[in-house]
């Protein structure tokens, strides 16, 4: 199969990134991402293969895509995933391979995630208090994310990011001591605006984090910078460059212009907008006998039907999915 220079949709947008769930398990319950009491998560003769996901991404890859993150769910909870990452990791022409986590399991998966190739992780964390997290997640996991960062230093992965997506009256108040914990340790902190996917996601009060860029950015001197990774968010840092925060603002200040990311779910359907319903069935072309050529096609003309951006401040209603069943 040729290899093409890059994925151009409709609006001159090159996409690149690919977030890659492979489950939509998790083992929290966190508000904005999954519902209380969901049990209908996809039945594993559904999911993707290692071997389907690995000729996938060799299709995906040789069409320019150059980013892969491995997400949930929680990924961590799909067995054997160093393997997966090893594999994929070899692609040629596969710039970086990047993992989201919660970080419950990751001080058992850290070296070995390490070894495969994986380079960066991103990891949830939106409290510095074990009771808060117990009332965002469900679970008494503070101690086992601590864990899990901490391997994360130990291994060597750099840089580390710490997403805190801010629950307006829950956790909108440990701003600051987020910031003084990154700060302490040489993370990278990212403010995420809670997104209105799915009931769950609607129930959560917005929070506009455009007042918060500035009050910090005025306290810290900060200055844009540029920090490595395809997503979205927009980054400052301070005068000597050594606390770095970024800003993910899907509603204050939507990124669309610049979107340059797909996400395939755990059962091969490919969304080309967390806001819009645009998909493409790949499980289903690769169970009845695609060959590589045409899901190269299939790829080329989902890119296509990429919207030019979302509608959650029009339309909040219009997407039932989660977060959880879409892909971090």
């Amino acid at each position: 199969m040729k290899t093409s220079a890059a994925l151009i949709d409709r609006f001159g947008r090159q996409i690149s990134y690919l977030r890659l769930s492979v489950t939509d398990r998790c083992d929290l319950r966190c508000a904005y991402c999954i519902p209380k009491g969901f049990k209908g998560f996809e039945v594993p003769d559904h999911w993707l293969t290692f071997a389907e996901i690995e000729r996938l991404m060799a299709v995906f890859v040789a069409s320019g895509v150059s980013r892969i993150r491995l997400t949930g769910g929680e990924p961590l909870l799909r067995a054997q995933l160093p393997l997966l990452a090893r594999s994929l990791a070899t692609l040629p022409g596969l710039e970086e391979l990047s993992l989201s986590t919660n970080a419950t399991q990751l001080e058992d998966h850290a070296q070995a995630l390490r070894d495969a190739g994986v380079s960066r992780v991103n990891i949830s964390l939106d409290s510095l208090i074990p009771e808060q997290i117990k009332c965002l997640t469900g679970q008494d996991a503070f101690a086992k994310i601590m864990a899990g960062i901490g391997a994360a230093r130990q291994v060597g992965f750099s840089p580390i990011k710490i997403n805190m997506v801010i629950v307006p009256g829950v956790n909108d108040r440990e701003i600051d001591d987020m910031v003084a914990f990154c700060r302490a340790h040489r993370l990278i902190l990212r403010l995420i605006e809670p997104m209105p996917m799915g009931n769950s996601g609607r129930a959560i009060t917005p929070y506009d984090l455009q007042e918060t860029r500035r009050r910090l950015t005025q306290r810290f001197d900060l200055v844009p910078a540029l920090i490595p990774g395809g997503g979205p968010a927009y980054y400052l840092q301070d005068p000597e460059g050594t606390f770095n925060v970024g800003f993910i603002t899907p509603i204050s200040r939507h990124f669309c212009a610049t979107c340059n990311r797909v996400r395939l779910t755990v059962d091969g359907i490919l969304h080309l907008c967390l806001g819009q319903e645009a998909r493409v069935d790949f499980r289903t072309l690769m169970r009845s006998g695609a060959s590589d050529e045409e899901l190269a096609l299939a790829l080329s003309a989902a890119i296509e039907l990429k919207p030019e951006r979302h509608e959650f401040r029009e339309a909040p209603e219009k997407i039932m999915r989660f977060m959880s069943s879409t892909g971090g």
